[in-house]
């Protein structure tokens, strides 16, 4: 209990990622003075490194997918913010009144600007209460040094994370979209929340939360999929498979592997290397118009282990694209085949299940 202050407050916090937060804190933060120097020089006439900085580069590398760290937040909420500040400081000379003002306004102008910064605020304090170095700056304090050291913090935070694999700027992944070419909405859609549930319940929760939309909405999605994998734990890839699996080598013509999804009423082909390990697969799709061989015409193949939990294959077999998933070992060689209906009749089967029976409800 005493090693419990220790733990992250942060949803999805691990140690690795605080520890590549707090290395790219210092790369970032010493590089973006060291650079400001030499754009500015060492002279005391405007600081080379602002304070807000500091903040700015907690939200850049511990919460790289928050909407307040993203690049426009970092440049345009401090810059604005600083803009902010020293307009209301060459206006209004009471330095309580004139802080206060400056950050109930920095709030405002980040916000209709879409650009919410917190150390956005500051900004806007560093301008009204900055000394000599600050004042002597005047109307290019917004400009240099503050918007010069976001635009740098923002470059090498962007450089850092793609070294470190991690996703920024941050994306939400798309909502999935009707493969088919009709207006429905796609199959994984139609059942469950809504979205228009989720702005239900943030109007009924009345609060702000950092986090995107569309990231929550794809959060639930898993929740709810999480859900399901563990009310069915136990049954795994390796119990709903089919073992006698069609497969095809890449050398094999275009016709006959048509032929082979034909004659055996299937939709997804295997294609197998020279080793017998998986390649990839093929379909009525690919081999359509094709005339050569298999290897040309190969799609990447959705895998798993034998071990893994059925159920998490719904949002692969549920897509729109994927027909089949591929069941493989440690060296790809292929134990069997997991298709949409075998998924179906799973799931049909444990729905059953899970209801009791007339008997058991007299």
């Amino acid at each position: 209990m005493a090693f419990r202050l220790f733990v992250p407050i942060l949803a999805g916090a691990t140690l690795r990622e605080r520890i590549i937060a707090c290395i790219g804190a210092t790369i970032g933060i010493a590089l973006t003075g060291a650079i400001g120097g030499l754009a500015l020089g060492n002279g005391p006439h405007v600081p080379l490194l602002v304070a807000p900085m500091g903040a700015s580069a907690v939200l850049l590398f511990a919460v790289p997918a928050s909407p307040l760290a993203q690049p426009w937040s970092i440049i345009g909420g401090n810059t604005i913010s600083a803009l902010v500040g020293v307009i209301v400081a060459h206006f209004i000379h009471e330095t309580a009144l004139a802080t206060g003002i400056a950050v109930a306004l920095a709030i405002a102008a980040m916000s209709f600007s879409r650009c919410l910064h917190p150390p956005g605020g500051a900004a806007a304090l560093t301008a009204v209460l900055g000394g000599p170095a600050v004042i002597s700056a005047g109307f290019l304090f917004p400009f240099v040094p503050v918007a010069l050291n976001s635009l740098l913090l923002v470059a090498l935070g962007y450089g850092f994370h793609k070294l470190a694999g991690r996703n920024y700027p941050h994306m939400p992944a798309p909502a999935p979209a009707n493969s088919h070419g009709t207006v429905d909405p796609p199959a994984q859609l139609r059942v469950g929340f809504q979205p228009e549930d989720i702005d239900a319940a943030l109007g009924a929760l009345e609060e702000t939360f950092d986090i995107d939309r569309n990231d929550l909405d794809r959060l639930l999605r898993q929740v709810e999929l999480q859900a399901m994998v563990r009310a069915h734990k136990n049954l795994v890839c390796a119990d709903i498979m089919s073992r006698d699996v069609i497969s095809v080598d890449e050398h094999t013509p275009a016709e006959a592997a048509r032929q082979l999804l034909l004659d055996h009423n299937i939709r997804t082909l295997p294609v197998v290397n020279a080793e017998a390990r998986l390649a990839g697969t093929v379909g009525l799709r690919e081999l359509a118009l094709a005339s050569g061989t298999v290897g040309s015409v190969i799609s990447p193949a959705a895998t798993a282990a034998a071990d893994f939990a059925a159920m998490g294959l719904l949002p692969v077999l549920t897509d729109g694209r994927s027909h089949a998933v591929i069941i493989v070992d440690d060296d790809r060689r292929i134990l069997g085949l997991i298709t949409q209906t075998d998924l179906l009749a799973a799931t049909a089967r444990l729905q059953g299940a899970d209801k009791p029976s007339p008997e058991a409800v007299r």
